[in-house]
């Protein structure tokens, strides 16, 4: 699917801030319309087309409700692609990423549910802090590089939040 769809998919204007809860509602009822079951009785070419639709739509959703994937969507939108594997000029947040993760170890080996839950709480409150960083400058192409910047943080700090979900799950069998 192609990337300018996602918004138009939802029939919503790109942008970051989002209603979640609208877009939650939006995807089950188009879900609903064009769930591949729906198509069952109909010919081969219709059936792949309810499937591929489906597919688009779901990941469509995922995009547009992840803001690490919903920013980055938003910037290739403008013609502004990025490279998302790329290594991270970053210093001061790798700096922060070492002592995330040398923290999160030492909880994890003193068994520390309660401290895994206040890590969990700061790194929502960070997470919040860059989507907040990032819908107040995507929209301007002088800001590109600090927009990039924020989306990479909102990357790892997705990555290290399903650590710890796991690391929690883990735990508490």
């Amino acid at each position: 699917m192609a990337p300018s769809s996602y918004f138009a998919l939802f029939d919503i204007p790109p942008a970051f801030d989002l209603d979640l809860a609208a877009l939650g509602d939006r995807y089950r009822a188009l879900a609903k319309d064009t769930h591949p079951d729906r198509y069952a009785d109909t010919d081969d070419a219709t059936r792949r087309q309810a499937v591929q639709r489906s597919a688009s739509l779901n990941e469509a959703y995922q995009v547009l409700k992840t803001p690490a994937l919903r920013a980055h969507h938003l910037l290739a939108l403008q013609g502004r692609a990025m490279d998302l594997e790329a290594t991270i000029q970053d210093p001061e947040f790798l700096m922060q990423q070492l002592a995330w993760r040398e923290e999160l170890e030492a909880l994890q080996e003193a068994v520390d549910l309660s401290g895994i839950s206040a890590f969990k709480k700061r790194l929502y409150n960070t997470q919040q802090d860059l989507a907040e960083a990032f819908s107040a400058c995507w929209q301007d192409a002088a800001q590109s590089a600090k927009a990039e910047r924020l989306i990479r943080r909102m990357q790892f700090l997705d990555k290290l939040s399903q650590q710890v979900r796991q690391l929690e799950e883990r735990l508490d069998d």
